[in-house]
C-alpha cells in the first residue's frame, strides 16, 4: 500500500511539473512574435550550423499588417531571397535561377530563423523557463529557454532584446546540449519606417530561368490522398495535405505536414525514382529519412532530431479503404 501511494503521489508531481508554466516566458515569446512581425528594421546577421557559416543581410517592413522582408547573402552567391505575405522569391545567381514558391496565408514567420511561435499546445510538450540577463551588442537581453520534453524534438534558447523582445541570438541544440543551429546579429537597428525601394532586388535576372513551386490542390488535413502515418510521436498531428508538382520536373507529389504546433516535419510521397535515396541523410539542422514502399519514395524531412523522421518515415502505410 506505501509504494501505491507513493508511486501516486510521484504521478501528481510529474504531472503538476509538466502542467506549469512561466507566464513570463510566454510574454517573451508572445513579444518577440510581434516584434518579428510588426517592426520594421534593418541588419546584419550569421546563420551556422554544422555545414556551414554565412552572412545574411534583412530589411524587415510592415505596412498595416503587411510584410515585406529581403534577405541578401553577403558571402559568395549572392542569392537573395524577397518575402511578402503571398510568396518567397529566391534569387540564385549561382544557378541563374529565380525560384518562386507559394506560402500559406497562415505561414508569418521570418525568414531570420525557424523560431519558436508560443501556443497553448506547447506546454504538454516543452518546457519554457527564464535564464540569466545579460548584454549583447552592447544592449540589455532575456534569455529564453525553450527545451523538449522527450527525445522527438530540439530545443531552443533565445536571447531577447530586453526593450524590443527582438531575437539578437538563438541556438537550436539537441537534447545532450549540442549547439546544431545558431542565428546571431553582428548589428540591428530598429527603423520607423523603410521605402519600399530597399526591398527590389538588386540581380540582373536577364537569362535566369523561372520556375514556380506552388500546390496544385490542396485538400483538407483528413484527406491523406491514400497514405497514412498509423503511429506519430506524441503530440504530432497531421495539419495540411496537398498535391504539389515539383519544379522543373512537373513529377506529382503527396505532401502531409505534421507538427506539434512548434516543430514540423514534412513527408513527400513520390513514385520511385531511378536513383532514389535510402536511409537517413543531413542537410544543416534538418534530419531526413526515406524508405522504399509500394513502389514509391517515401521521405520525412524537418528541423527535428534523426529519430522524429525516421519514426514517421517507416510509419507511413496506404491508407485502409472502407
Amino acid at each position: 500500500m506505501l509504494r501505491q501511494v507513493f508511486a501516486f503521489l510521484c504521478c501528481c508531481i510529474s504531472l503538476l511539473a509538466q502542467g506549469a508554466e512561466d507566464p513570463q516566458g510566454r510574454n517573451w515569446l508572445e513579444r518577440m512574435s510581434q516584434a518579428l512581425s510588426a517592426r520594421n528594421y534593418e541588419g546584419r546577421f550569421v546563420h551556422m550550423n554544422e555545414l556551414r557559416t554565412e552572412t545574411m543581410r534583412i530589411i524587415h517592413r510592415s505596412v498595416d499588417g503587411a510584410v515585406t522582408e529581403r534577405l541578401v547573402a553577403l558571402d559568395g552567391s549572392g542569392r537573395e531571397i524577397v518575402r511578402t505575405d503571398g510568396e518567397v522569391t529566391c534569387y540564385l545567381p549561382d544557378k541563374k535561377t529565380v525560384l518562386i514558391t507559394k506560402r500559406s496565408d497562415k505561414d508569418k514567420r521570418s525568414l531570420v530563423a525557424n523560431l519558436p511561435i508560443y501556443s497553448d499546445e506547447l506546454q504538454s510538450l516543452y518546457e519554457i523557463s527564464m535564464g540569466t540577463s545579460s548584454k549583447l551588442l552592447g544592449r540589455p537581453t532575456q534569455l529564453v529557454n525553450v527545451q523538449p520534453r522527450d527525445e522527438f524534438r530540439y530545443g531552443y534558447k533565445l536571447w531577447l532584446d530586453a526593450e524590443t523582445a527582438m531575437p539578437l541570438k538563438s541556438q537550436l541544440s539537441d537534447r545532450q546540449g549540442h549547439v546544431v543551429e545558431q542565428m546571431a546579429f553582428a548589428e540591428i537597428e530598429m527603423r520607423d519606417s523603410i521605402a519600399p525601394e530597399d526591398l527590389k532586388p538588386t540581380v540582373d535576372t536577364q537569362g535566369f530561368r523561372r520556375l514556380v513551386q506552388e500546390a496544385a490542390s490542396t485538400t483538407t488535413a483528413n484527406n491523406t490522398g491514400g497514405w497514412s502515418v498509423v503511429k506519430l510521436p506524441p503530440g504530432f498531428r497531421l495539419t495540411i495535405t496537398r498535391i504539389q508538382f515539383m519544379a522543373g520536373s512537373g513529377a506529382q507529389v503527396q505532401h502531409m505536414v505534421y507538427s506539434d504546433g512548434l516543430a514540423s516535419v514534412s513527408v513527400f510521397i513520390e513514385p520511385k525514382p531511378a536513383q532514389a535515396m535510402h536511409g537517413l541523410g543531413r542537410v544543416g539542422s534538418a534530419s531526413a529519412y526515406s524508405i522504399d514502399l509500394n513502389g514509391h519514395q517515401i521521405t520525412a524531412v524537418g528541423e527535428v532530431p534523426p529519430v522524429t523522421v525516421e519514426s514517421i518515415a517507416t510509419a507511413v502505410a496506404p491508407a485502409e479503404r472502407h
